[in-house]
């Protein structure tokens, strides 16, 4: 990337957000020369990105809403044990954001949002290696992720539908592994593991890692980082931002960038913007397993997942849709556990054994819009402010092409092609 025929001036260029979307964007603005600054409410990486699953995958890059879902959602309502869990709140935003859920279900939509995030994603590994190259520790692995199942059945519309979805753009096999032959995909799976696939080269990460990798990466190329420091709004006029007021103090800039997470919204109403996000909570928790799972599993029917991570295996899922907090309900970890049973086999032979053999429950507000894209884009009406948000479950597979297509879209001031269907004011968001 090179150029500065977008906004950038002598002043930094300022990200707000240390997570992997933030690390990422300042990366490739540091890694093009320009002066670069990111702000941090608490550590670098310590949000969503601290406890996910570290999926760097092709094959699970779809939006949330798909056909169907709204509808499995309400069966959930007064079952805290659901892979999907709908608690709805007496809150005007929050019905709206499900009707505008609802509207974008339907099979085209979930076809146009997986097309798009197809296409971003295309280059994915591709990024992956070059930060390798350029002596950044991702971390990635690609060990290829198993999809399990407790029915053939089940297994093999699953792979349709995939197959289907892919349109090529990555390797499926063409059948699954049935019966026994099933659990030799993984020796960590359960004898009740009826079906099973493989997809090769997906990968998996230490998302903690990686972003003190990043970190470290932006530290050795001057960038200066702003951790424990609170945004609290702007010094602007005109459409265009000249400064950020934190609890610091001021911080000039050339241009700002937001990809704060569920804090978005709050920094942009103080630019007169407001953004439908809401937290879909995950859960996930570290337990030690005898046999452990050498590649990502995906659990087909309890839509849970566990990842080889840091020497131990990371257990998580769930989709909690209960409001923007960060409140952890023990039973959804519970749920978590007693979901990977089916398909690790009998691990903990009680709920109330998880206090002493598990660590790192962590529970995680996902930003999400009601079409389950992302935004990436320039604020409307300001020259000089961008947002990179709502990534959902794929802020680290996309972390890398996001970061280098808003880094080439504020340098040139020219929106990449492929960025068009996240826009801030696309239709229907």
């Amino acid at each position: 990337m090179t150029g500065t025929a977008g906004p950038v001036g002598s002043a930094p260029v300022v990200v707000v957000g240390g997570g992997v979307i933030g690390l990422c964007t300042a990366y490739y603005l540091a890694a093009a020369g320009v002066p670069t600054e990111v702000v941090e409410r608490r550590g670098l990486g310590s949000g969503v990105s601290r406890g996910n699953a570290g999926w760097v995958c092709l094959s699970h890059s779809t939006p949330v809403p798909a056909p169907g879902v709204l509808r499995y959602a309400l069966r959930s309502l007064g079952r805290p044990d659901s892979p999907l869990y709908l608690r709805p709140l007496p809150d005007p935003a929050f019905l709206r954001w499900l009707w505008r859920f609802w509207r974008s279900s339907t099979p085209a939509a979930f076809r146009r949002g997986y097309t798009a995030i197809a296409e971003l994603n295309r280059d994915t590994f591709d990024l992956f290696d070059a930060l390798d190259d350029a002596g950044v520790a991702t971390t990635l692995t690609r060990p290829g992720m198993v999809h399990a199942f407790l029915s053939p059945a089940e297994a093999r519309h699953h792979l349709a539908i995939q197959r289907e979805m892919a349109d090529g753009r990555y390797s499926l096999p063409a059948d699954v592994t049935t019966g026994t032959e099933a659990r030799l995909l993984d020796s960590a799976l359960s004898d009740r593991v009826r079906a099973a696939y493989l997809v090769k080269g997906e990968g998996v990460v230490d998302p903690e890692a990686f972003a003190r990798g990043l970190g470290e990466a932006l530290a050795a190329a001057g960038v200066k980082v702003h951790e424990n420091a609170e945004v609290t709004g702007f010094r602007s006029g005109s459409g265009h931002v000249g400064a950020l007021r934190t609890d610091q103090g001021e911080i000039p800039c050339s241009a700002v960038v937001v990809a704060a997470g569920m804090r978005t919204p709050q920094l942009l109403r103080a630019l007169g913007h407001r953004l439908p996000l809401q937290a879909g909570k995950g859960y996930s928790f570290s337990v030690d397993l005898d046999p452990a799972p050498r590649h990502t599993l995906y659990f087909g029917e309890r839509r849970a997942v566990a990842s080889p991570i840091g020497g131990t295996t990371r257990i998580g899922g769930t989709m909690e849709l209960s409001g923007n907090n960060n409140r952890l309900d023990w039973r959804r970890i519970v749920a978590v556990a007693l979901a990977s049973r089916h398909y690790l086999g009998r691990w903990f032979d009680d709920p109330d054994d998880l206090v002493s053999r598990i660590r790192d429950p962590w529970v995680g507000g996902r930003p999400f819009l009601p079409d389950g894209l992302p935004v990436i884009d320039r604020l409307p009406g300001h020259d000089n402010v961008f947002a990179a948000t709502g990534h959902g479950m794929l802020g680290v597979t996309l972390g890398p092409a996001t970061g280098h297509r808003l880094a080439e879209y504020l340098l040139t001031g020219r929106r990449p092609e492929v960025l068009a269907p996240f826009r801030f004011d696309r239709p229907g968001r």
